[in-house]
């Protein structure tokens, strides 16, 4: 049985392994990661009161109110 060279052996193989190699994209390597916490606009009913107590402080607010959820539940 015949063993296929490992170098190519014409200079028509030549050039079409030096074409393959010069076209052919690598291969990516996909890194597993975690997907990063995202905030989502939602639409919810609360006290007014409550709401003044968040908005009192001026802008900034809704992310105050986020941070009084994530400690109330332990997710902080």
């Amino acid at each position: 049985m015949a063993h296929k060279p490992r170098r190519p052996t014409s200079a028509m193989d030549k050039a079409e392994a030096l074409f393959k190699e010069a076209t052919t994209k690598p291969e990516e390597v996909v890194e597993k990661t975690m997907i990063p916490i995202g905030k989502e606009t939602i639409s919810i009913s609360i006290d007014r009161d409550v709401l003044a107590h968040f908005q009192d402080d001026g802008p900034g607010w809704r992310d105050r109110l986020n941070a009084a959820l994530r400690k109330a539940t332990g997710l902080n």
